[in-house]
């Protein structure tokens, strides 16, 4: 007798043992302390560049991606009247200014050279002047690709301001001519709508000052 309640006290005892085991397993596993965390990755979302303006747009300019009409409703200027003239370039506001002194007196929508990984736009930067180059037509069979009204700035014939591209037969490239004013798309020269680049061939000044920046 008294050995068989000493078996039954074993058994007893081994029994909450087991109980209390299966107990804290359970508890612990709610509490994630024998799973191992999982690592979750984290998709970066890219941020969208803010648009930069170097002035503020007028109220009067036309909506980005307009090229078949000059960028301000109002008339351009007189530039044989226009003090300190000279042409400032923002290649990350897809803005070319005509300049009289500090104040901006006509805003035009453009598009210049891409910008590779580095952040280095294919239109170089710094101070130039208006050469003598300057014509109604051209085409580039290297890169398959023309404008009208061009005027080069520099390396006379190799950076130009021009209208937005055309093709062999001299059509618009209406898909190239669409990214106007929103987004940086040449190979190095400066694109204008085709009002704007007839109007600036026939009157900018041989020699006028040109300022081209990122922002």
């Amino acid at each position: 007798m008294h050995k068989n309640v000493k078996i039954m006290g074993i058994i007893i005892v081994a029994l909450t043992f087991l109980c209390g085991l299966i107990v804290f397993q359970y508890n612990s596993r709610s509490l994630d302390i024998f799973d191992s965390p999982k690592s979750s990755k984290i998709k970066k979302v890219k941020k969208p560049e803010k648009k930069f303006l170097l002035y503020k747009d007028p109220k009067d300019l036309e909506k980005e991606g307009t090229w078949k009409k000059k960028s301000e409703k109002k008339a351009q200027p007189n530039l044989s009247q226009v003090k300190d003239l000279w042409i400032r370039v923002s290649l990350k506001g897809n803005r070319t200014y005509i300049m009289s002194g500090n104040k901006p007196i006509y805003t035009m929508l453009s598009t210049a050279g891409r910008f590779n990984s580095k952040g280095k736009s294919d239109t170089p930067v710094g101070t130039y002047h208006i050469q003598e180059e300057r014509g109604h037509q051209f085409f580039n069979k290297d890169l398959g690709e023309g404008a009208m009204n061009y005027v080069s700035w520099h390396q006379h014939g190799v950076y130009l301001f021009h209208s937005v591209p055309t093709l062999k037969n001299k059509s618009i490239n209406v898909k190239e001519a669409d990214k106007l004013g929103k987004t940086a798309a040449s190979h190095g020269c400066v694109r204008l709508s085709i009002p704007d680049s007839r109007w600036l061939m026939d009157n900018i000044p041989y020699g006028t000052k040109v300022v081209i920046k990122k922002y």
